[in-house]
């Protein structure tokens, strides 16, 4: 997680030939890697559920074609689809080495996802202050200083939703966020250093043009958490950064101006550069993409009970912005509440994807301040323990079930989705066939397996949306307690239809012919066409 104290201690006999130094790990460390194995252990004992299926259903077409994919849920083509990125490329890569299905490289990606967050979220935090124990606490109120309701969204990293969400994009993304958020910090603050080497070992203008390549990665990934990452570098390099202006005025050196902007300039067209560059899709085609906002107007109207948690890090946040009206924590989360309202009053709803991240200042500058050396101030110490009484409400009303096995479970704590699987289904699908469903399970994970659906679950680029519409419509039509035979074999014609999913309360067409059928959902699968 981070490199370890090196102690010198005094050396007597044999101990001297090494230098008398002996490595001790750093809190962080121990934490971090407590952490990763509890988040990875209840991960994977959380059936895969909602959003899994898309991305499952991405990497089985990628599997089948790495180069010319078709749509992820639909039998149709699958150029300009935002869903295949370098990230979903290159677990395409991997399911094809490997011969694994797209629900288990899902599933594997949880671990790689965690570890990128967890080294990520430390060298930001070392980049705010030295104190040893800030990536601790940052990562205590991260995960846990969120809502007494439970958020659970892509892109959320409250204890319980990760354990449905880490081996998504948006994971890898926002871990990739916090390490561009390291070295972009750590460059606006040595910038004086003509020569200067960061984390990532590069110097000078090579270094500024892999943070940039970094920053088109991340749109590429995940196109909103981009959004928050933006504006986080914003906020490092206007609150950091010195040398804006010409003069001697602080001690900024005259001559400065210049090469401060060239250097960003060249970071922000890397970025957009690589970005442009990715065949896939274009990113930039997104911006003016109103498909989803829709679906994201209830993340402003639970808002509340979602996120109040967090606001224990106001006082803190304050504190900062009291010191110096340019640090960063202060700016980034000024940006983002405006990013946010913008969404709101827009009706583009789809930039409360970032209110995850819009929490990330409010959560940092708590960890910092309580990591402050002791003695504390009354102050100081009030807002700890008010702060540990959040972490434990928290944890208590939204997160226990999320890590406390069902047998240790003296209460009953609210538990994640637990959906039912489909191997049963598909088993008997050809990869590629289409199926009908009326199942709102089976609609969001069927497709996961290599089948099609004939109306996708999921809005998509590569798709018109009034053709997505369309599909809809039929699908509803056969499946209409009215519809004729004849009715629903032109249904079956045109979408090539060759097998029904059916819930329990369905009844099953006249011409259809039962193949199997779910013990424990009850549901049946048939075939048609």
């Amino acid at each position: 997680m981070s490199a370890g104290v090196l102690v010198r201690r005094p050396v007597r006999g044999a101990t001297a030939l090494r230098g008398g130094r002996t490595w001790r790990p750093t809190p962080y460390q121990v934490a971090g890697f407590c952490f990763f194995l509890v988040m990875t252990l209840a991960y994977w004992a959380v059936p895969l559920c909602c959003d899994a299926g898309q991305h499952a259903a991405v990497v089985e077409r990628l599997k089948a074609d790495l180069l010319h994919p078709r749509h992820p849920m639909a039998d149709l083509p699958g150029a300009g689809s935002a869903y295949y990125s370098p990230y979903a490329v290159a677990e395409g890569a991997f399911a094809r080495l490997t011969g694994l299905g797209g629900w288990e490289v899902v599933r594997l990606a949880g671990p790689l996802n965690l570890l990128v967050l967890l080294t990520g979220l430390n060298r930001f935090v070392r980049v705010l202050t030295p104190r040893p124990w800030a990536p601790v606490l940052a990562l205590g109120a991260m995960t846990l200083l969120w809502g007494t309701e439970r958020a659970w969204w892509s892109g959320y990293l409250g204890l319980m939703s990760m354990t449905g969400n880490l081996g998504y994009p948006s994971a890898f993304a926002i871990g990739l966020t916090f390490w561009a958020w390291a070295l972009t910090g750590a460059r606006a603050r040595d910038a004086r250093r003509v020569r200067y080497v960061g984390p990532s070992g590069l110097r000078g203008l090579p270094g500024y043009a892999a943070l940039g390549a970094l920053y088109g990665s991340i749109l590429l990934v995940h196109p909103i958490t981009s959004v928050a990452a933006v504006l986080g570098a914003v906020a490092l390099v206007a609150g950091w950064q010195r040398g804006w202006r010409r003069g001697r005025r602080l001690g900024w050196q005259r001559g400065w101006l210049g090469p401060v902007v060239g250097r960003w300039a060249l970071t922000g067209a890397v970025a957009v550069g690589a970005a442009a560059a990715w065949p896939y899709f274009d990113v930039f085609a997104l911006a003016g993409d109103g498909s989803v906002d829709a679906m994201h107007r209830v993340l402003y109207l639970d808002l509340p009970g979602e996120f109040w948690l967090a606001l224990l890090g106001l006082p803190a946040l304050w504190a900062r912005g009291r010191r110096s009206r340019r640090d960063p924590l202060v700016l980034m989360f000024a940006l983002d509440c405006a990013v946010v309202a913008y969404g709101w009053f827009s009706g583009h709803y789809t930039y409360g994807r970032i209110l995850g991240l819009t929490l990330v200042p409010l959560q940092f500058a708590l960890a910092v301040e309580l990591a402050a050396p002791r003695p504390w101030g009354r102050w100081r110490a009030a807002l700890g323990w008010t702060a540990a009484a959040g972490a434990l409400l928290g944890f208590l009303t939204v997160h226990a079930g999320a890590v406390v096995p069902r047998a240790l479970d003296p209460v009953g704590f609210e538990q994640p989705p637990n959906w039912p699987a489909y191997e049963w289904a598909a088993r008997h699908i050809g990869p590629g066939e289409v199926v009908i469903t009326d199942g709102y399970y089976a609609g969001h994970a069927i497709a996961g397996y290599g089948p099609n659906l004939a109306a996708p679950a999921w809005p998509d680029p590569s798709l018109d949306e009034r053709e997505r519409g369309r599909r809809v419509a039929d699908v509803e039509a056969y499946l209409a307690p009215d519809s004729t035979r004849a009715e629903r074999a032109a249904v079956v014609r045109r979408y090539h239809v060759r097998w029904l999913l059916l819930t329990r309360w369905h009844p099953v067409p006249e011409e259809a012919v039962v193949v199997a059928w779910s013990e424990r959902t009850g549901e049946v699968l048939a075939r048609v066409g």
